[in-house]
């Protein structure tokens, strides 16, 4: 298969190698031949195009595309792994630690039904935290550094738990010779200076969840009574994030089809002070209010283009400011094999229930048709396993001809099921934002190397 992508933004040619991994930052003149290599000979090239270009730019075009050619960075074949040899062993490296199946607020869009995840209002307990850890450890084979979120619901509702399972966890590690590296996904609303100084003293990351503008954020999360809670939030994150230092924090958001201006959101948080910042896009039944379909689709694609011109402009003068989406490792990784997998949902990741129940990712908790075994008996839904480990860029639909595979793996599997009832069929509305979200990263990463 001989397979590239082109396009042109903020300035800039680019020509991917999907195959290679290769990313050209080309002139116009070799984004035009590129396209007429393969079916014209270098006569009809040079006939087609000197009216408006000069033998010797013409030459020196053809010239740069043999030589990549040639490096096997530009047409280069695909490496097709229909049956790649992922995790044979089942080492599992992260887990989703579902402390609390409650929570404070009533997000409109909660995936997790406002933390009850469809059934009872539960906290874990202190054995099956414990547990949770033994299991992790146990299943975690030759992995040294392993993952642990704290999850909900909302995890303060449970904060003596976590303070536990942090002390047990650095009691166990060294016996074992690993390491746990805690993060915590909170809404903020609980946090006092004693809570703040533990999670910026153990939590080698922590996701704050806010949506953007107080307008936007108030509508989405809304408190049990009903009240906004951007005013409630802001200061404390602000608290967190003053006295965190270097260690790793996201602020995260999710849009909406209330929000498709979702770039004023990112604005927001960077005049709030936010420097590490994400906003996803809501995931849901397209029948709700606030669901995003087909026919916001170009908006958002524009809204991204837009939001990538503001932030080049940003990182003219600051540095620290990073938006998830438009962070990309054009090395790809060091894992042919990986690149196809993606997220390891079912396999390297796994989330665990307050009753110690496993599931694939957060997101199918409360799915029973997913429940794979729990920490006590072990992985019963083998199947289930397989099924996820066997979803790759080859064998979902749509994904062997995708020129983004690479990159997004194939995309998450929870959106594909709820979009389509289908781990392999990818949410086609998804797959189109995530190849704009992929296009500016590039043209971000060009213009700051140039």
């Amino acid at each position: 298969m001989t397979d590239i992508h082109k396009f042109y933004l903020n300035g800039k040619y680019v020509v991917l190698d999907i195959p290679s991994g290769s990313v050209h930052i080309v002139d116009e003149l070799v984004y035009k031949i590129i396209d007429d290599y393969k079916k014209l000979n270098k006569e009809e090239i040079i006939e087609k195009y000197r009216e408006n270009f000069s033998m010797k730019t013409i030459d020196e075009a053809i010239d740069e595309i043999e030589y990549l050619i040639e490096e096997e960075m530009l047409f280069s074949e695909d490496m097709k792994y229909l049956k790649p040899m992922y995790n044979p062993q089942n080492v599992v490296k992260a887990m989703c630690l579902n402390v609390s199946h409650d929570c404070n607020l009533r997000c409109k869009y909660c995936f997790a039904s406002q933390g009850d995840f469809h059934g009872q209002r539960l906290l874990m307990d202190l054995d099956t935290g414990k547990r949770a850890l033994e299991y992790l450890i146990e299943n975690s084979g030759y992995r040294r550094n392993l993952e642990v979120d704290f999850f909900g619901g909302e995890p303060l509702m449970n904060f003596n738990l976590v303070k536990e399972l942090v002390k047990y966890g650095r009691e166990i590690e060294g016996v074992h010779n690993k390491h746990f590296r805690f993060t915590i996904t909170t809404n903020g609303t609980l946090l006092t200076d004693d809570k703040i100084d533990f999670i910026n003293e153990n939590m080698d990351n922590c996701v704050l969840s806010l949506d953007g503008r107080k307008c936007v954020n108030d509508l989405m999360r809304p408190t049990v009574g009903g009240k906004g809670s951007y005013d409630t939030i802001i200061p404390k994150f602000k608290k967190l994030i003053s006295k965190r230092g270097d260690k790793d924090y996201f602020i995260r958001g999710t849009f909406t089809n209330e929000n498709l201006d979702f770039s004023e959101d990112l604005m927001d948080y960077y005049k709030q002070g936010f420097k590490k910042t994400s906003i996803e896009p809501v995931v849901t039944d397209e029948k709700e209010p606030y669901a995003i379909r087909a026919e916001h689709l170009q908006k958002i694609l524009v809204e991204y283009e837009k939001l990538s011109k503001e932030y080049i402009e940003i990182k003219k003068e600051d540095k620290e400011f990073s938006f998830f989406h438009f962070i990309i490792d054009l090395s790809q990784g060091p894992c042919a094999v990986k690149r196809t997998v993606g997220c390891g949902a079912g396999s390297e990741y796994i989330a665990v229930t307050p009753e110690g129940d496993i599931y694939p990712c957060h997101q199918f908790v409360g799915e029973k048709e997913f429940k794979m075994g729990d920490i006590f008996n072990g992985i019963k839904r083998t199947d289930i396993r397989d099924s996820f480990k066997t979803a790759n860029v080859y064998t979902n639909e749509d994904c062997p001809e995708c020129w983004a595979r690479y990159y997004c793996s194939g995309g998450c599997h929870a959106n594909a099921y709820y979009a389509n009832n289908n781990i392999h069929k990818p949410y086609k509305i998804g797959c189109e934002m995530e190849k704009k979200r992929i296009e500016c990263a590039i043209s971000i990463l060009a213009n700051q190397n140039s």
